[in-house]
Formats: C-alpha cells, structure tokens, sequence
C-alpha cells in the first residue's frame, strides 16, 4: 500500500499532468473534478498497479466535497499525505466596472471558497495521520495585477495569503505548506477564461513558448520530494519569454 496524493481539478491540465506524474512516481491517487468522463480516461492511462479513487464533485459546493472525501476507505485516509488544492479559473478579463457577477462568484467560489472547502475536510485527516503536504496552485497573479485581472488577481492574492496563513497554523502538527505561483500556461485556462472562444485564447501564446502542464508537474514533484526538514514555502515559476505577468518577449 502506498501513499495517497489528492488532487483537485484533476480531469485536465495541471491536476492531469500531476496525477500521470505521481503515479509513475509509486504514489496512489484520489482526484476530484465535476467531469466523471474525463476523470475515468485519465485512469485508463494511468500505470496498472495504481489504486486510483474518483471523486465527482464541485469544490464550490461544501456538503459535496466533504461527503466525498467520507466516503474515502479508511486505508486510503490513512495513507493521505499530500493535498494538491489545484482546482481553478478565470473568468472574463475586461475592466471591473464592466465585470459580471456571474463570473465573479465563480472565481471566488472556486479559487477561494473550493480551496477552503476542501482544505478544510483533509487537514484533519493530515492531522490525524501525524504530518502532511498541501500544495495551493496560485499564480503570477497573486504576486502582481495586470490589466483586465482586477477579481481573479484578487482571488489568487488572498490563496498566497491563505498559504501564509496556513502555515502557521498547522506548523506544529508537521504540516508542510507551499504556495506555487506558475505564470503563462497553455492547458484550457484561457478557453474557460474567454468562454469558449478558442482562437482568443490561442491567442494569448502566440509568439513565445508557454509553460506546459509538464512543467508544473514537475515542479510539483520537485516541491513534494524534498525531505522532511525541508519545506518550500513559496515558487513561482514563469516562462523564459514571460518577464512579469503582462511583459513578455517580443
């Protein structure tokens, strides 16, 4: 029986890149997202002797998420180690007194509220099980704003504080807490900012080479693995061609 990583926003790109990863690693995996197909192709490929445990749930909505993770086995609960809370987006980019409250609500209840949600239901478990890692994917944007970013810089500004904050409160419980703030990728994050509209959000890595959700991955790995006396409190990881979060190579 090995450990167990749990991964948020696991049925695409950087929770993907990060379940694929880790399993070749020897970890065993639960990953949550709303999309159940995308979730059980992604087990399809994984390494046969992984144990995997789909999760189907919203990370906005707090009743499902925590009746999720009880109905984990208790094998699996014991054997918890790390939380990746990677479950995120950005909806719209336009001037905030042109913002929807539509899309406003969903960041800050996915990025804020989800990461809340669910840290809340698997610390203890960490507790309980004597030490542990919670890796919360930020971003560039919440070390810096940019034009257009006014509430998901916002959102991501208040994850680097919650890591902070975390840290404090579950150092004596040998509870490791990193901030990860990658800058451009190229996964669905600008599909689901610009709605669909795929050639914008082609757009938005034209002329550079992006990261990729390998990179993050690894990146992770590398957080992960360190050993028990070390912790790396915060990273941030941009592009060769990305200088900050709006200046980039011409």
């Amino acid at each position: 029986m090995g450990k167990f990583i749990f991964i948020t926003g696991a049925s695409s790109g950087f929770g993907a890149a990060t379940a694929h990863l880790f399993a070749e690693k020897g970890y065993d995996l639960v990953l949550m997202a709303r999309r159940e197909q995308k979730l059980h192709e992604l087990v399809q490929k994984l390494p046969k002797q992984t144990e995997a445990h789909i999760l189907v749930a919203d990370v906005c909505d707090q009743s499902a998420v925590a009746s999720a993770v009880a109905s984990l086995p208790n094998h699996v609960l014991d054997s918890l180690s790390i939380l990746v809370n990677n479950a995120g987006l950005a909806v719209g980019k336009g001037s905030i007194d042109h913002g929807l409250i539509d899309d406003w609500d969903r960041m800050i209840d996915t990025n804020l509220k989800g990461l809340l949600y669910v840290s809340q239901s698997i610390i203890p478990i960490l507790k309980a099980n004597g030490s542990g890692h919670i890796v919360n994917v930020a971003s560039i944007a919440g070390k810096e704003v940019y034009p257009g970013g006014n509430v998901y810089c916002a959102t991501k500004h208040a994850v680097d504080a919650l890591s902070r904050s975390m840290r404090i409160d579950l150092v004596n419980h040998k509870i490791k807490v990193t901030n990860l703030a990658p800058g451009a990728a190229e996964t669905e994050f600008s599909v689901v900012r610009f709605k669909g509209d795929e050639k914008k959000a082609k757009s938005v890595y034209s002329g550079y080479d992006p990261l990729v959700a390998k990179d993050i991955a690894e990146t992770l790995w590398f957080i992960c693995s360190r050993p028990k006396h070390v912790n790396v409190n915060d990273l941030t990881l941009m592009a060769t061609a990305q200088a900050s979060a709006a200046v980039f190579a011409d």
